[in-house]
């Protein structure tokens, strides 16, 4: 029993949160109510869940002796040792064929999107993660095929805008872990993560800066687009603009002010205006395609 319980915390259920991110394309679809996309969108969040865990459990196997040093993250199973390395790897094996069998149910482009996910992650715990800015890159693009995965499963083509848009969000995502982490770690940084003692803060800041505007701006060349427009039969998509730049502001603030972002989904489900924003972007999005 133990040894399943050490499982299922390497695992990070918790972390499914960021597989909401699949359901992005069925929102936006203008199907929302069509039964078979709902459930070919259930079975990718499903997908996605356990190739995550997999990941998870992969990224402790390798990151065990340097996770002893890091304040937090030596308290996990396989870097404290309650949980062998062998049953570890039994664990994400299990977790990954399970996604992939999942995947190729739903259908061929799906089961692709996954297996690339896993590579690059798998790369990303071998190499990419000691490589400046490849590391970041890595990470948003773990975001972006959750929500490209998304619009596979369920057949639906998505705005080249809105993919751009995505893209810089997931980016910006990734940029404030990084701050965050090099924050929190200070001069011990170098010891958890090589690649932090190649950042500051000022130039994480930059980047933030542009992610911020190209996310911004794409997101409202994506609600002025005519293919957009034409989908929907209006133009009133514009009017979520504000609670996309409230949310972008507040989670800016909670990097800068606060000192959080190091893990994403509870820096955001943690603070209530920045939910409260979201709640109400998400309302009036499904009013004004769908009413």
């Amino acid at each position: 029993m133990k040894t399943l319980l050490n499982i299922i915390k390497t695992s990070r259920p918790k972390q499914w949160i960021k597989n909401v991110l699949v359901f992005a394309g069925l929102v936006f679809s203008h199907d929302f109510l069509q039964m078979h996309k709902i459930t070919e969108a259930l079975f990718a969040f499903i997908s996605f869940c356990l190739i995550s865990s997999s990941v998870y459990i992969i990224n402790d196997l390798f990151d065990r002796e340097k996770d002893a040093f890091h304040p937090l993250k030596r308290n996990r199973p396989i870097a404290s040792g309650q949980l062998s390395a062998a049953i570890a790897l039994i664990a994400a094996l299990f977790f990954a064929g399970g996604s992939i069998l999942v995947a190729f149910s739903i259908r061929l482009e799906f089961a692709l999107i996954i297996i690339v996910y896993l590579i690059i992650n798998l790369a990303y715990s071998l190499k990419l993660k000691q490589i400046i800015i490849i590391d970041v890159i890595s990470i948003a693009s773990g975001f972006m095929l959750r929500i490209i995965g998304g619009t596979y499963a369920i057949a639906e083509p998505v705005s080249s805008w809105l993919i751009i848009c995505a893209i810089f969000l997931t980016l910006f995502l990734a940029l404030g872990k990084r701050r965050a982490e090099l924050a929190a770690l200070g001069t011990t940084a170098q010891d958890v993560r090589k690649t932090l003692n190649k950042y500051n803060q000022s130039y994480l800041n930059n980047l933030i800066i542009i992610v911020i505007t190209g996310c911004l701006m794409s997101y409202a060349l994506y609600t002025l687009d005519a293919e957009t427009i034409a989908k929907f039969g209006n133009k009133n998509l514009i009017w979520t603009l504000p609670f996309v730049l409230y949310g972008l502001f507040r989670y800016l603030y909670l990097l800068e002010i606060q000192q959080q972002g190091e893990a994403p989904e509870e820096t955001i489900f943690k603070d209530p205006p920045l939910l409260f924003s979201i709640l109400l972007y998400s309302i009036i999005v499904i009013v004004i395609i769908y009413f």
